[in-house]
């Protein structure tokens, strides 16, 4: 999955990409409704019914959550891909 720089999530406008890892892919987006910059990790489609995975991102939002790194909302994208938003940190 491939966000485009101008696409929306939610709240949330792509802005570039990040990189890419071995849960997925983060991009540098807009919370509009906020008016910052934010992270956003893309769990693939690939990944959608792979329960281990599904619980480690589930796993990740919930410690960036206790820790404030994340910010409001939880979304998926138009394609049913589970993504987190987090508090930019540059």
């Amino acid at each position: 999955m491939s966000l485009q720089p101008g696409s929306h999530v939610g709240p949330y406008e792509i802005l570039s990409a990040i990189g890419t890892g071995g849960m997925g892919e983060v991009y540098r987006a807009k919370d509009t409704k906020l008016n910052r910059d934010i992270a956003i990790g893309v769990l693939p489609a690939l990944f959608a019914n792979d329960t281990e995975r599904l619980a480690r991102f589930t796993r990740e939002a919930q410690y960036g959550h206790r820790r404030r790194q994340r910010a409001p909302g939880a979304r998926t994208t138009s394609s049913n891909n589970a993504c987190l938003a987090f508090r930019s940190c540059d």
